[in-house]
């Protein structure tokens, strides 16, 4: 089997094309289709802009196909039947092991830890040149990660604290 390489899709030999020397996929549709969607699969992980234009035309085909999954199960009972009773099953079997739920859910991923800052302008210095009015804040920030029942709110009405950039009575 000189020059023949086995299919990463079906296991078959074949003999690759001379004018693509990486090919890892016979040339038989299905195994073609199975290349294609494990590089459409790669590209939507390692590429958020692809991702992003894939999520935007599935959002538009489906605003155009409105019913289409409506009708896809009123014409597929039985399969729709059996995902169902499958997925019963599934999720019986995870409730018994205790995992059907997420029992240590990730903490949140911060981009801003809290505590105090001083914000000045963005490209306000260069080096030791100062190039821009340098009026700079000091703000604290507490990053809330539960909801919390805030008093003021609740009467609707605002606290004190709640505005921004209330300096004194006059707010």
């Amino acid at each position: 089997m000189a020059g023949r390489r086995r299919c990463e899709s079906c296991g078959r030999g074949f003999r690759p094309c001379p004018q693509t020397p990486g090919q890892r996929y016979c040339g038989e549709p299905e195994c073609q289709r199975e290349r294609r969607r494990r590089r459409q699969r790669e590209k939507r992980r390692s590429d958020p802009d692809y991702r992003d234009n894939q999520r935007r035309a599935q959002r538009a085909w489906a605003a155009r196909h409105g019913g289409y999954w409506r009708e896809w199960r009123g014409r597929n009972r039985e399969y729709c039947e059996r995902n169902r009773a499958g997925q019963q099953e599934r999720d019986r079997r995870r409730r018994a092991a205790g995992t059907l739920a997420k029992m240590h859910p990730s903490l949140p991923d911060l981009p801003v830890p809290s505590g105090t800052y001083r914000l000045v302008p963005a490209g306000a210095r260069t080096g030791d040149e100062v190039l821009a009015k340098m009026d700079a804040w000091t703000v604290k920030i507490d990053v809330i990660t539960a909801p919390y029942a805030n008093p003021g709110v609740a009467r609707g009405g605002l606290q004190r604290e709640d505005v921004i950039g209330g300096g004194g009575a006059g707010g």
